[in-house]
């Protein structure tokens, strides 16, 4: 299993739209962060499903090293 890069030191902003789907990337390898392009093939890492039960902004993890994932717990301070 490959361990999954930094794709930024912070968080995205995302407008969530109430009962929309949305996967987030684990791995860091996306070119479309915060979300899964299909990058992380062969990694052994797999994104993250999200339902958005209510439209809001959501702050996703952008270091991938949240203990809240898909949203950020502020990890990237200490990394």
């Amino acid at each position: 299993m490959s361990e999954a890069l930094i794709a930024q030191r912070g968080p995205y902003a995302v407008e969530v739209t109430a009962g929309e789907d949305y996967f987030w990337c684990r791995c860091g390898r996306s070119a479309k962060q915060p979300f899964c392009d299909g990058s992380h093939k062969g990694t052994g890492l797999a994104p993250l499903k999200y339902h958005a039960e209510t439209s809001d902004t959501l702050y996703f993890c952008g270091c991938k090293h949240t203990g809240t994932p898909p949203c950020c717990d502020g990890s990237h301070n200490r990394l």
